[in-house]
C-alpha cells in the first residue's frame, strides 16, 4: 500500500522528462538548421553554411527513411524514451537508497 502513494507523484515527474526529452533535440536540430539557413545569407558563407545544412538534413534523412521530418522526429522518440528510463531509474535508485 506504500508503493501506491509514491506512483501519483511519480506519473507527473516522468511525464514531464518525458516530454522535455522529446523537445530538447528537436529544438536543438531546428535551432541548428535556421541559424546555418541565416549564416548562408551572408558573403562569403553561403557555400559553407549551405553545406552544413545539407549535411544536417541528410543525417536526418538516414534516420527518417528518405525524410528529414521523419528523421528528426525518431531523434526525439529515442531521446524521450531513454530520458524516461533514466528516470525511472534514478526514481528506484533513490527510493531504494533511501530505505
Amino acid at each position: 500500500m506504500h508503493q501506491m502513494s509514491i506512483l501519483p507523484s511519480f506519473r507527473p515527474k516522468l511525464a514531464l522528462t518525458i516530454v522535455f526529452s522529446f523537445v530538447a533535440p528537436i529544438l536543438l536540430i531546428s535551432g541548428l538548421l535556421v541559424s546555418f539557413s541565416l549564416i548562408s545569407h551572408l558573403p562569403g558563407l553561403a557555400t559553407i553554411s549551405t553545406a552544413i545544412n545539407r549535411g544536417i538534413t541528410d543525417f536526418l534523412a538516414s534516420f527518417g527513411s528518405g525524410n528529414s521530418w521523419r528523421g528528426i522526429v525518431i531523434i526525439g522518440l529515442t531521446c524521450s524514451f531513454v530520458g524516461g528510463l533514466f528516470d525511472a531509474y534514478t526514481f528506484y535508485r533513490y527510493r531504494h537508497l533511501r530505505n
